[in-house]
């Protein structure tokens, strides 16, 4: 059985829609199982219908009105840079409307639905390869994996954009008596469950470099305090999760290929630049196509 499984990341998700494309588009690769995190979990339904361009489109074209309906960001561009700070009225905003996170991520709900569509979700259902998306379940402290050929329509876009709402910024989804968040805050790269599922060969984008080649910018504040916390411990759990797959990978003797961004692509994934993300989605491309000549199959 073959799998692929894509890592989460945010906006790097554009990266790992070009290496899948190199991989489905160019060396025809046919994948069983199809199993994303946070951004990898937007994918895995068009890449499942070989519906490639379509999916570059959704990636290539939103913004942080696509994904927010209150964005907890101030983004602004000053000579070439980016710079970002926390928008405290917005984030007053959202705490006075008793939500419990700073920012609202219903746009991106509603996103979801427009690009998947109950037929394409028909098709999945009846093909025989399996879709699954990952979630973490704050109310009972576990990680659970969400197969679309379990779930009706409506409730597996929930688990999709719930799968993509990174705590505290985006919304937290209570569903079934339960909180959700971001499955990345549980399992990143989900390398292990696909071994379980039976995957003996496996093609994993994961959204981080290799090697670790960041120095975090000083925290000026409380929300960058947040920030900087949060994404150390994703750090460390992405980490943890390729050890952990690479050990069952050894013990089961299952073969597995690891896709790496070579560069630090952005030190803020929940900022959804058009420009940017057509630029990584290129790029992912050009790098898988670089890494199957150099060691081709």
């Amino acid at each position: 059985m073959r799998a692929l499984v894509i890592s989460g990341g945010g906006s790097k998700g554009a990266f790992a829609g070009g290496v899948a494309q190199y991989l489905i588009n160019d060396l025809g690769k046919k994948y069983d199982l199809f199993l994303g995190t946070s951004t990898g979990s937007l994918l895995v339904s068009h890449l499942a219908l070989s519906k490639l361009e379509e999916i570059k489109h959704f990636y290539t074209s939103v913004n942080q009105s696509s994904i927010f309906s209150n964005c907890p960001f101030i983004i602004k561009k000053k000579r070439g840079y980016i710079n970002i700070s926390i928008n405290h009225f917005n984030v007053l905003r959202n705490l006075l409307k008793k939500r419990k996170s700073f920012g609202d991520s219903s746009n991106l709900r509603d996103l979801i639905a427009s690009a998947i569509s109950i037929e394409d979700f028909e098709i999945l259902k009846s093909e025989s390869v399996d879709v699954i998306v990952t979630v973490t379940n704050l109310s009972t402290n576990e990680v659970e994996y969400k197969l679309l050929k379990d779930c009706e329509y409506e409730d597996f876009l929930d688990w999709i954009w719930i799968s993509c709402n990174y705590p505290p910024f985006m919304s937290l989804v209570r569903k079934n008596n339960c909180d959700y968040v971001d499955g990345g805050l549980g399992s990143m790269v989900p390398i292990e469950e696909a071994i379980k599922r039976g995957a003996t060969e496996l093609d994993v984008i994961v959204l981080e470099t290799e090697v670790n080649y960041l120095n975090r910018m000083p925290t000026k504040n409380p929300f960058s305090l947040i920030t900087n916390m949060v994404n150390f411990m994703m750090d460390k759990i992405e980490v943890q999760n390729i050890r952990i797959g690479k050990y069952h990978a050894m013990q089961k003797d299952v073969t597995m290929d690891l896709y790496y961004t070579p560069t630090v692509l952005t030190t803020n994934s929940l900022v959804f630049d058009k420009e940017k993300m057509t630029e990584w989605w290129a790029n992912g491309y050009k790098f898988a196509k670089q890494k199957n000549n150099s060691n081709p199959l």
